[in-house]
């Protein structure tokens, strides 16, 4: 059973969820939406505005891990990494829904403060999504962890994917209600910022091991990740976390896809853009239900099988939405339940795929990397969820004609871009979870694969 003590820990790591949970859901359903319909930006515009803040994080993410692991080297804790990124988040997310105006000049207004919340954002996810690896002795450990972070982004973006549209649509889709939205949004990311750093970036449970010693200062010919052709280096060093990589960025491309062609989905396909908030809450509800069954189902199978499993399902899933139009209205949100399903089984396996990586390299060479490994993962998935939105934007939308509109309601839409409204729902995807199941790769033969059962204090090396 386990102490008050883990329990309050796994408590305070989930509420970190809701930082996480708020920078990926609301922007993902929202700003694409915003920038077309409520600012009248073009498609492809509008795909660029949601791109390059996000890729921007991508190169920042990796260097903020590494300084992660300098703070914690010198005072053993995260906590300001996480407190200061997860307050400049919600700051950011506040500014970027605080539009003054609309056109050119307002998604200019949009994307620096979206710039300013990916800036501060890729501070707090290296940090935390290094916690567990800092926290936790045994992969059983480090799944339930993980494993309470999944379910606290579902509690997020059901929170969150539910109610954020409510509030920016009770004005009609105008920018006064997008405001209340951002500042709804910054309040939820600056709760979860606060719990994390006054809870376990604060104190180090006594029954965990201690920290890996920490890397020299700056050796000139390390792979720390600190330098672009280091971080080459890391990944060519440890060919398990690049095939991890490779499979996180696809994999939440395609949830960016899902978030971001959502709005657009109900309001073109399903007639109904009061259902957007439906299809969000029946995607992420199976993260608070199916957790530890998918958690079962590794420990007997392992992580590697896990995630293939929810990758297929989660493909699958997304191409039976293809037939919505013609069949009656629940079936896309009991379909989006399988999606969800998936989904949730994804978030765990690959999260715990992440913390047996960084704590299986402490162990073996002795060095603290586990902030430039969790930074690199943290820009991987920032990659993704970026690249979702700004293909559904060049590849679905512009491509096919997508008329926008500066009066927060939705033009009306020939059928040709309603085809491209539905491929960006359901075959693109899945297009990009079935690749991210061929890059996914087995690292070097002979090298025994961990299952979560393994014993208490016993350091596997990672299954992917």
């Amino acid at each position: 059973m386990p102490t008050p003590s883990s329990v309050r820990l796994r408590i305070g790591y989930a509420c970190g969820a809701l930082v996480t949970g708020a920078f990926t859901t609301l922007p993902g359903l929202l700003l694409l939406p915003y920038l077309t319909d409520t600012l009248g930006v073009g498609a492809a515009l509008a795909g660029c505005v949601v791109l390059i803040p996000k890729a921007w994080a991508v190169l920042l993410t990796p260097l903020a891990g590494r300084a992660g692991d300098r703070t914690h080297a010198r005072r053993g804790s995260r906590r300001r990494h996480i407190l200061t990124g997860g307050l400049g988040a919600a700051a950011g997310f506040a500014a970027m829904l605080a539009g003054v105006t609309d056109g050119a000049a307002g998604a200019a207004w949009t994307g620096l403060g979206f710039l300013l919340t990916a800036t501060a954002f890729a501070f707090f996810q290296a940090a935390y999504a290094a916690l567990p690896a800092d926290l936790a002795d045994s992969p059983r450990e480090r799944t339930r962890l993980v494993g309470g972070r999944v379910a606290g982004i579902a509690v997020a973006a059901l929170t969150i994917g539910s109610a954020g549209p409510a509030i920016a649509d009770a004005d009609g889709g105008s920018l006064a209600g997008h405001r209340w939205a951002g500042l709804f949004g910054a309040a939820v990311m600056a709760a979860g910022a606060l719990a994390v750093a006054f809870g376990p970036a604060h104190t180090r449970p006594a029954h965990t091991r201690p920290a890996a010693p920490p890397a020299p200062p700056d050796p000139p010919r390390t792979a720390d990740g600190a330098h672009p052709a280091r971080r080459l280096a890391l990944l060519r060093e440890i060919p398990a976390f690049a095939a991890l990589l490779r499979t996180t960025a696809l994999q939440m491309a395609a949830t960016g896809c899902l978030l971001a062609a959502g709005p657009y989905f109900a309001e073109h396909i399903l007639h109904d853009p009061d259902l957007t908030p439906l299809l969000v809450a029946a995607f992420v509800l199976p993260n608070l239900l199916v957790v530890p069954l998918w958690t079962r189902f590794a420990a007997r199978h392992g992580h590697r099988a896990g995630l293939r499993t929810a990758c297929a399902l989660f493909a699958g899933g997304c191409l039976l939405l293809a037939a919505a139009p013609a069949l009656p209205a629940p079936y896309a949100p009991a379909v989006l339940l399988i999606i969800g399903t998936a989904h949730a089984g994804q978030l765990l396996f690959l999260y715990a795929m992440l913390a047996e990586t960084t704590a299986h390299d402490s162990a073996h060479t002795g060095r603290n990397r586990v902030g430039a490994l969790s930074g690199l993962f943290s820009a991987a998935e920032a990659l993704g969820i970026a690249a979702g939105p700004f293909l559904v934007a060049l590849v679905a939308l512009q491509p096919f004609g997508y008329t926008p509109s500066t009066t927060g309601q939705a033009a009306h839409q020939s059928a040709t871009a309603q085809w491209g409204v539905l491929a960006a729902m359901s075959l693109l995807p899945a297009l990009l979870t079935a690749a991210a199941l061929l890059l996914l790769r087995d690292r070097r033969p002979g090298t025994p694969a961990p299952t979560i059962a393994q014993t208490t204090g016993e350091l596997a090396q990672p299954r992917l």
